[in-house]
């Protein structure tokens, strides 16, 4: 599908403006079960942040902590440079919340969903009705303003409530599995829109998701296991820790194949009906010198870059399709 959203150079970390979010030693636990332990996190203002964990890793712990939903027993918490335990109402007016399930009144219009959500937050009248015009024109909703809800698409109701979440102006807009049961084209959709609130509105965007696609379009990722933070840094910098392309052949003699890639260039190989894997740094620099050494015939042969699904694998133990049954 290729990149969903735009990179967006985050605020410089360190700078005059405190981070959209800041977690620094945060633990929480249910009884004698610990969820969440010693948990540091940075999101910098405006970036795409993603946050990928196995079931019971921690995760929808860590968002509740973040939205003021639970508290945690030790560590400090801040959204848009407020505490989250001293200043609960200033972090919640920072913050725009999009949930799995739809929480969108089917029996409102489109525009009557945001006035209400707008006098739940006390936005002054003169500035609602320009407001929500904008926020419908973001989404493409503009000409269904009038219609009731009931008749939307699963799709036009995620891109309601992303609306919604941005009507008062957040900081940080929170999305929980926000494609979730979306056909492929529908996610595209979402996608481009969430894109374009990036360039129109500068809020940070943090998401949870099972979608590698999305992923590969945050600015930054964070992978939770076990109550921690294992690894966190851009999608480029988590793969590069695998530190290997996989080059996939199919030749004349596979077994053959694999025998000369251990003899001669000391790699170990796999083979399966498909043909030949192998990992080696820097594949395509190393594909014309197998070529050309490997006294085989070749009939295919291409080269993949490690993949978000493999980094989750590395650090997890399993794959994140697994992670999400």
């Amino acid at each position: 599908m290729g990149a969903l959203l735009p990179r967006r150079a985050p605020s410089a970390a360190g700078g005059a403006e405190s981070p959209a979010i800041r977690a620094t030693g945060v633990h929480k636990s249910y009884g004698d079960t610990p969820a969440v332990r010693g948990l540091d996190l940075t999101v910098h203002r405006g970036e795409t942040f993603g946050f990928l964990g196995p079931n019971g890793a921690g995760k929808t712990t860590t968002i509740a902590m973040l939205c003021t939903l639970a508290v945690p027993d030790a560590g400090r918490i801040e959204i848009a440079g407020h505490d989250a335990a001293r200043e609960p109402h200033q972090v919640r007016r920072n913050l725009g919340l999009v949930f799995q399930e739809s929480t969108v009144d089917n029996e409102l219009t489109a525009a009557e969903n945001l006035r209400f959500h707008a006098d739940l937050y006390a936005m002054p009248r003169a500035e609602v009705p320009p407001r929500i015009t904008a926020m419908l024109d973001l989404v493409g909703l503009r000409g269904r303003r009038d219609d009731l809800v009931g008749t939307f698409s699963g799709g036009m109701r995620r891109r309601l409530e992303i609306a919604r979440g941005l009507l008062h102006r957040p900081r940080v807009l929170f999305l929980d599995e926000p494609a979730v049961g979306l056909d492929p084209q529908t996610r595209a959709e979402i996608w481009a829109h969430l894109g374009e609130i990036g360039r129109r509105e500068g809020t940070t965007v943090f998401l949870t998701t099972h979608h590698l696609d999305e992923a590969e379009s945050c600015d930054r990722i964070a992978i939770i296991d076990a109550g921690r933070i294992i690894a966190q840094g851009t999608p480029g910098e988590l793969k590069s820790v695998l530190g290997a392309d996989t080059i996939s052949l199919r030749t004349e003699d596979d077994a053959a194949a694999a025998a000369v890639l251990a003899e001669q260039f000391g790699l170990t190989a796999t083979t399966s009906p498909a043909g030949v894997q192998v990992r080696v740094a820097d594949g395509a620099r190393f594909v014309p010198v197998l070529c050309a050494s490997l006294g085989i015939a070749i009939y295919e042969v291409a080269v993949a870059r490690p993949s978000l699904d493999e980094v989750f694998l590395h650090y997890t133990g399993r794959a994140i399709r697994d992670a999400a049954a």
